[in-house]
């Protein structure tokens, strides 16, 4: 029996973020539909190197792919000249338990995170959003700006990060590769100056003040991916309507979970599941002065709809390099 072996570059070569987005929004729909296996990931947390791993397993009734992804947050792997974020992925067949595949998951991550918020912003958007912030500069921020880029119309993007560096790296990438007009602007005016806004920053207290929150704004809550971990005020929460990828995974370790164990905010303020929009089951925006706030964690699911994308393509084309695992 062989396993297929994807690295990096044959991960980037197989997949593109509109293919992403569309097996992304799909796995939200089939969430909702209550065709999916998803347990909540357990953590193993490092406070002595600053960092974390989560297991995430998923499986969708009928797919003949099943996935676990292991991934880690490290805040301090810049300093070693590493990724924050790192992850594989393991595709095992349902039928019989052999694994498939054995993939670099940290693109993987990071398009099925922008897809996803590209997902939430054309659910919940205004639909004459123009102007994107984009708050930290790490390695989500440009896949974000080309996702969004493929469900609004992108007139400017304003940018805020802590690193000079970081963020002219960001606004030369994003002028010359997607021909889309960036510049930076203090953190305050880059909340108050966008229609869609995007939080990457992996901060335990909050750095988005809601004053800063203009009427009619859509905010994808990002980097509050963890048990402690908040980018907005609590105050912003009540005002908007919040929905959630996964109530369990946000309630524990999303933009939520500090607001919900200091019972500031409760479940029934909790507007509902981005799946629940996506099938009607509940409302999306339903005036443009809505504040909505879409608190994605990150969903295994996203990294199954993912992956699956990539290694169809590479047995297809016959990418990757197969050894046996299992003798």
């Amino acid at each position: 029996m062989d396993t297929l072996l994807l690295d990096s570059g044959a991960v980037r070569s197989l997949v593109s973020i509109d293919e992403v987005i569309a097996e992304v929004k799909r796995s939200f729909i089939e969430k909702s539909r209550g065709r999916i296996q998803m347990p909540s990931k357990p953590y193993l947390f490092f406070p002595e190197y600053g960092g974390d791993l989560r297991v995430m397993p998923s499986y969708m009734d009928g797919a003949k792919l099943a996935a676990v992804k292991i991934v880690n947050s490290h805040t301090r792997n810049k300093e070693k000249g590493l990724p924050g974020v790192m992850a594989t992925v393991t595709l095992i067949d349902p039928e019989t338990g052999e694994p498939l595949c054995i993939m670099d998951g940290t693109l993987i991550t990071i398009l099925r995170t922008a897809a996803a918020s590209a997902v939430a912003t054309e659910a919940l958007a205004r639909n004459d959003s123009s102007t994107l912030g984009i708050v930290g500069t790490g390695a989500e921020s440009e896949p974000h700006v080309l996702a969004l880029s493929k469900v609004m119309k992108i007139e400017r993007v304003l940018v805020y990060g802590r690193s000079k560096e970081g963020v002219e790296g960001f606004i030369t990438r994003v002028r010359s590769s997607l021909d889309i007009e960036a510049e930076y602007a203090p953190l305050e005016k880059v909340v108050a100056g966008s229609d869609v806004l995007v939080t990457l920053t992996p901060v335990r207290s909050p750095i988005v003040m809601n004053h800063w929150v203009k009427d009619g704004i859509h905010v994808n809550a990002v980097g509050a991916d963890a048990p402690g971990k908040q980018e907005l005020e609590v105050s912003t929460l009540k005002r908007a309507k919040v929905i959630v990828d996964d109530w369990d995974q946000s309630s524990h370790g999303g933009e939520i979970n500090r607001a919900i164990e200091e019972d500031a905010i409760k479940k029934e303020d909790i507007h509902g599941e981005l799946g629940d929009v996506l099938i009607n089951k509940i409302p999306g925006r339903v005036s443009n002065n809505e504040v909505t706030v879409f608190d994605s964690t990150g969903l295994a699911i996203q990294d199954l709809a993912t992956a699956s994308i990539v290694y169809k393509k590479a047995v297809k084309e016959g990418i990757g390099s197969k050894f046996t695992f299992i003798g």
